[in-house]
Parts: C-alpha cells; structure tokens; sequence
C-alpha cells in the first residue's frame, strides 16, 4: 500500500488533509506536524496545530475558525475573565481536556509523540499525526520595534497585525527528528507539503535537522501547494510575513523557498500566468483549482497533488 507523508501545520493543511483522506485510506497518510507554535499557558502543554489536525480529521472542528471545536462552550474563559486570570489565548470547555491530559501524560514520561496518538485514537482519527520532534522548539518573532515574543502572542494576542523583522525556532538545532517521522518521510510515495505558512509552519520543521536533507534527496516525489493565491494568503499572515522577511509574496516567492526541496509547486489557477516564472525557479509548476472551500474541492486538490507526482507533465 503505497504511503503518503506531508508536512502539516495550520487550518491550510488541516483542509488538504482532510482532502487527502477522501481520496486514499487514511492510514495510508503520515503528517509530521509543526510544534514550534506549542506553548504552555494555565500550567498546560498546548499544541494547537496537533490540536486543529486532530480535530479537523475526526470531523469535530469548528469549520467557521478553522481551529478548535464545533459546539464549543466558554464556561471556563468565562469565569477566569472574572478573576481577571489570562484569557486572550482561548482555550474551550472540552478543548481543555486535551491539554490537561497531554500535560498529565507528558509529566509521567510519555512523548508527545505518544500522547498525539492517544489522543487521535481516541477521536478515531486513523491518519498518523507525527510531531516534529519530542524535543521543544519555540518560534521566536522579533517585531518590528525590536521586541521580542512567542509565537502565540504574535498570532493570536496581536492578531498578527504587526510588522516582523526577524523569526527565528529556538532550541531547533539541538532538536532531534523521531524515528516514526524520518520513517515516514523515507518510506513515503509521495510527499506533500501542505499549503501551510512557510516561514512559521513548515520552516521550524526544516530547522529541525534531517528533514531538509531527506526532502532534497527524494526532491522528484515532493509537491509544494502553495498557500498564497493571486498575492494573498487564504488565511493568516503568509503573504505580508513574507514580504516583511524580504520574500516576494506571490507563488513565485514560494517557489524560491522551495526550490532545492520539491520538483512540482502546484498553484491555483488565478495564477496561471505566473506558471513560466515558477518553473524558472527550477520546479514543475502545477495548475489547478486550489482554493478549499468545500470538501470536494479539497479532495480534488489532493488528486491533483498526488497526480503532479505520480504523472509529472
């Protein structure tokens, strides 16, 4: 049974993922996961983008935010608002029994690797939802007034409406890969990386040493989608991050980034006259229908990325 690995992070892989598995088994996919947005706040080990795989793949996501749980309470927000307690990361009713028993079970000696499991298992999700690594990495964002803060406080406290200058994955160097992701990455037919936030979702997974070397060695089975269409991303901070950092916002842009690392960049058809401009970037570039807004529209952008693949043109 030929497997598929993608590089995952956000509500843009969630979607492709979800995709993917309406057109092969999903226990034919692995996703290695970014965890450079994992953060401990309340006491709790918090992984949001294993948390919007998880629930986005069990069919229990809030398809509105794109994060968190459908038929979400706020009881608990709630009352810590009361107390004046923070509340500007919200954590939802049911959501919080995620993070209290990953912390729980992490503090005994499990791995997050192990806990991921758990808790996909447990939500019936059978795509293997892979961590990056078992060992912290912290994505660190210099603004542009030179402060510096987590990941988090950018995206959600400042509602990443503020230049950066700077973005950088401490701890990544001394980080080291699982053998179940590195597995996966090698064994796979095909990989995909997801159409998530280049510089803050897949690049704390390429700072994580071997990922980047794996994916130039078998550069010929790797498809990019791109997340930026027509000069913007879909959703989050993509395209104007990337211009800050001193990347063209565009598929172009991406192309660049990717260059040494995919053979194809699949991108969607407003696009299509910027098709010759990504090839001169040394990458097949791919065509098609790239904005998920339905399910089936994810599945059939999920065909075309494993076709690109499967039957390079």
């Amino acid at each position: 049974m030929p497997m598929i690995t993608a590089l995952a992070g956000g509500v843009g892989a969630a979607r492709l993922l979800t995709g993917l598995a309406h057109v092969v088994a999903p226990e034919q996919i692995s996703a290695i996961v970014n965890t450079g947005d994992d953060m401990v706040l309340h006491g709790l080990h918090i992984s949001p983008d294993i948390d919007t795989l998880t629930y986005s793949l069990a069919g229990a996501g809030n398809s509105h935010t794109g994060w968190g749980l459908a038929g979400e309470t706020w009881h608990v927000m709630d009352a810590l608002e009361r107390y004046g307690g923070e509340t500007w990361f919200r954590l939802g009713d049911r959501d919080l029994a995620t993070h209290l028993y990953r912390t729980q079970r992490l503090r005994t000696g499990a791995t997050l690797t192990q806990v991921t499991s758990e808790i996909a298992r447990s939500w019936a999700v059978s795509t293997r939802l892979l961590p990056m690594s078992d060992d912290p990495v912290r994505t660190q964002i210099t603004l542009a007034s030179g402060e510096q803060v987590e990941f988090q406080h950018y995206f959600v406290r400042l509602r990443h409406d503020v230049a950066v200058s700077d973005v950088r994955f401490t701890g990544a160097t001394e980080a080291r890969p699982t053998p179940q992701a590195l597995q996966a990455l090698n064994e796979a037919e095909t990989v995909i990386i997801c159409p998530s936030n280049p510089v803050v979702s897949i690049g704390p997974i390429l700072a994580v040493p071997s990922y980047a070397s794996v994916l130039a060695n078998r550069r010929e089975s790797v498809v990019a989608v791109s997340p930026i269409v027509a000069g913007a991303a879909i959703k989050g901070p993509a395209d104007h991050m990337m211009a800050e950092l001193g990347h063209e916002p565009s598929v172009v842009g991406v192309a660049r980034l990717y260059a040494r690392l995919a053979a194809t960049l699949l991108i969607d058809e407003s696009d299509a006259a910027l098709a010759g401009q990504v090839e001169a970037c040394g990458m097949r570039c791919v065509v098609a229908p790239a904005v998920m807004s339905s399910p089936a529209l994810a599945a059939g952008l999920a065909s075309r990325a494993l076709e690109a693949v499967r039957s390079p043109v």
